[in-house]
């Protein structure tokens, strides 16, 4: 049985429901699901849009982080998408979810995924605020 059920970085509109719907399993008693969108302000900045740029083998990287989490909890399946290109506020940036045979499972399994995926897939993104700045956050 493939645990990993999706794992993509695209430039196109991400669907809540298809992530949901890859995750689904007889098995799992409990769903976790993180889903990141574009907020309107940063640091008391208000956030005109932004765009995320990947790095070649950034679906690489997602994949070993879901691996990993695969072998630290006991994870029925596992789904996790981000979206790349320039995105509005409001956009979904970001969707993963987690199903385990009990919630508390799911609920650490999700959570260890968006923390792992954000600090070891190289994924930038540059924020654009009213102000005319711009901000660089993910690189270095």
């Amino acid at each position: 049985m493939n645990v990993i059920r999706l794992a993509e970085i695209r430039d196109v509109p991400l669907s809540v429901d298809e992530v949901l719907v890859a995750v689904a399993d007889s098995g799992a008693g409990g769903t976790a699901m993180f889903v990141g969108t574009v907020r309107d302000e940063d640091h008391r900045r208000a956030v005109t849009g932004l765009g995320y740029t990947a790095h070649p083998q950034a679906a690489d990287r997602l994949r070993v982080v879901m691996e990993k989490i695969v072998a630290e909890y006991d994870v029925r399946a596992i789904a996790a998408v981000h979206r790349v290109g320039d995105l509005a506020v409001g956009d979904l940036a970001v969707v993963v979810a987690a199903a385990c045979p009990h919630r508390d499972q799911a609920f650490e399994a999700c959570r260890a995924l968006i923390d792992d995926l954000k600090a070891e897939v190289p994924i930038w993104k540059h924020q654009v605020f009213a102000d005319g700045g711009d901000e660089w956050v993910g690189i270095g």
